[in-house]
């Protein structure tokens, strides 16, 4: 063990210090019950931990203003001032770490992070910025220090969080870290009544000559005389009695009867008297007693020096001896006892139903659906008026509520609250008439096509007997062995749920004929003047009368054939209407060729009209000569004579 801390010091400036800056390796700040540690070093957060672990601390927390402001103390002290002064942000790690796996919270002050070494939650946060949502790395967090201002600002500074590095790249900026060591107590700093040095070295192998508090099991050197001529003595900081800390030792050391009180008060903390030898005593001012080092002063109250930290209050012991911390109601003393910690009341169910602590109380609330009242919670009518969420029907439950829709809607939109037409025509798979369907709002009716009448339920169709025109948009439902059927207009059902129609385009449903339509036949020999030409319907030589609600399986078979007879009529209608297409074509095609040929003769005509050209259309006879030559000629034949 002493070889390994010997080897620590001897690597301590070259890890922690760089030659020739004019800044020291480390600075110390002690104060309460702990010491602040600032170091120089380009060195990982895994690295710096190590460090700090090394001599028995960790790396910082900052917990409270207060401790923020030690670490504060402790840069400053670090960061001297340098030549030439370094323009850029510099880093120092902290204790403050978020391991990988670990999210971001944002509902917490420290984000998910947490302090190494334990200590929970704590609620002093100073984030320069949100901290990245990460989770898929372990995320460091450093103190951020302007290093361009000299001295550095006693602003404290902020927390930036970022990678934590490795040994070959540290991170960005990062400049050093801080560590914190804790102890039991401390000791008041030695008081020199004379010329000489002290010098302090803390059990974390910090030297300093200047600390405000010194650590428990600290050792002091102290050279008396100028340059320690007259030698050197050797304190240990001590626990003498329950969290009482001193030297062992009584009076001013290095002390100079020459001197006396003029050289730094005798060494006393208050008052220094002379006796007439050059001796001199230390006393106290009214109000505190002289402690057993006879340099020190304590106030007679022990509470003077408000010892209790936070909410806690002081109240003295017997005597003035001693003091104990009190906690306000909802608080109770921590671990120190100096401080009081928040007592979670909700632990006891005190609530109805849920209970939100607060510091140093708390306060019940109540689930959705409830209200408070008379100290309970008490269902809360979402459907009472002035509430009432829902478009149409609102039941009320414990705790809740639903909504409901008349006949004819669904209940539709992202809570649930909002009603919907339902079409019956096409929503349901099937359409519910027998014939035409037509959806108007909360409901629908049913219509027939010309030549059928709705029957009195409403859905069914049957053929009708009052129109004397035959059908008009469609050949109407036969068969080759029934007479003809009597034509109709459309004819529809009164909507159901009258009330609740508005003026809205209706949905027409499939345009099929009911099977349970009756017939009522008309004269044999009877015509169908919609049909073609050529088509004629026979009726039947029997005579069914046009009645209803008979039982027969005769009329059964009629409905049945009056079915197919009305999808066979439906067929030959798209026979018509393809073979008048493929006629009206096949008359165009029968035109065009006409007219080509027409123009063909035309042509013919006009080339043979035109006269060929002969060889004497070229000559031209001469008069003069012409008749000259005729004169001449020795062949012209005598008189008498043949030719």
């Amino acid at each position: 063990m002493a070889t390994s801390t010997g080897m620590s010091l001897l690597l301590l400036p070259l890890l922690l210090g760089w030659p020739g800056t004019g800044a020291t390796a480390e600075a110390v700040v002690c104060a309460g019950t702990a010491c602040y540690t600032a170091h120089r070093g380009k060195l990982s957060a895994d690295e710096a931990q190590l460090n700090c672990s090394t001599n028995g601390g960790n790396l910082a927390t900052v917990k409270s203003a207060e401790e923020a402001q030690r670490v504060q103390e402790a840069l400053v002290q670090l960061l001297r001032p340098e030549e030439p002064p370094t323009a850029r942000m510099g880093k120092f790690w902290i204790g403050l770490q978020r391991e990988k796996g670990k999210c971001l919270d944002t509902s917490l002050p420290l984000k998910g992070f947490s302090w190494i070494g334990g200590g929970g939650h704590s609620p002093y946060t100073n984030w320069q910025k949100e901290p990245k949502s990460t989770c898929i790395s372990k995320r460091c967090v450093s103190l951020l220090l302007d290093l361009s201002l000299q001295p550095p600002t006693s602003r404290l500074s902020k927390w930036a969080e970022g990678p934590c590095g490795n040994p070959a790249s540290p991170g960005s900026n990062i400049e050093g870290f801080i560590c914190k060591f804790s102890f039991k107590g401390m000791c008041r700093p030695l008081a020199l009544g004379g010329p000489g040095q002290v010098t302090y070295t803390t059990p974390f192998q910090a030297t300093s000559s200047s600390l405000e508090a010194v650590p428990f099991g600290s050792m002091a050197t102290v050279a008396c005389g100028e340059k320690g001529k007259e030698g050197n003595n050797y304190f240990l900081c001590k626990e003498k009695e329950a969290d009482v800390f001193d030297w062992g030792t009584s009076g001013p050391l290095c002390v100079s009867s020459n001197l006396s009180c003029s050289f730094n008060n005798g060494g006393c903390q208050q008052d220094c008297f002379e006796g007439g030898d050059g001796s001199f005593r230390c006393g106290c001012r009214p109000g505190f007693r002289l402690l057993d080092d006879l340099v020190s002063c304590a106030s007679r109250n022990p509470c003077s020096s408000n010892p209790c930290r936070g909410v806690a209050t002081c109240k003295p012991g017997p005597l003035g001896k001693s003091y104990r911390c009190h906690c306000p109601p909802g608080y109770q003393l921590d671990s120190s006892e100096l401080d009081c910690s928040d007592v979670d009341e909700c632990q006891a169910f005190p609530c109805a139903q849920e209970c939100i602590n607060i510091p140093g109380s708390f306060r019940c609330a109540c689930w959705v659906g409830y209200e408070p009242g008379e100290g309970t919670c008490r269902d809360l009518d979402e459907c009472a008026p002035g509430r009432n969420p829902c478009a149409q029907a609102c039941t009320n439950t414990k705790g809740s509520f639903h909504c409901s829709c008349k006949e004819g809607y669904m209940v539709t939109g992202e809570d649930d609250t909002q009603c919907q037409d339902v079409d019956e025509c096409i929503d349901q798979g099937a359409s519910p008439c027998e014939g035409l369907c037509f959806n108007v709002p909360g409901s629908f009716h049913c219509g027939c096509l010309p030549g059928w009448e709705l029957a009195p339920n409403g859905v069914s169709c049957i053929l009708s007997h009052t129109s004397p025109e035959p059908p008009t948009e469609g050949p109407p439902p036969q068969r080759e062995d029934r007479g003809s059927i009597a034509p109709s207009v459309v004819t529809s059902s009164p909507p159901r749920d009258s009330e609740d129609i508005s003026e809205e385009a209706p949905t027409m449903g499939r345009p099929s004929l009911p099977s349970n339509i009756l017939i009522n036949h008309v004269p044999p020999e009877t015509v169908v003047s919609s049909g073609p030409p050529s088509i004629r319907v026979e009726p039947s030589t029997s005579h069914p009368t046009a009645t209803t609600g008979h039982a027969e399986s005769g009329d059964g078979d009629l409905m049945a054939k009056q079915n197919e007879d009305s999808t066979n009529g439906q067929k030959l209608l798209l026979f018509y209407i393809l073979g008048t297409v493929v006629a009206i074509l096949l008359v165009l095609a029968l035109a065009l060729g006409l007219l080509v040929y027409r123009k063909r003769k035309v042509k013919k005509a006009e080339k043979k009209e035109k006269k060929t050209p002969s060889a004497a259309d070229s000559y031209s006879w001469v008069p003069g000569r012409a008749e000259s030559r005729a004169m001449e000629n020795e062949y012209r034949p005598t008189p008498g004579t043949d030719c």
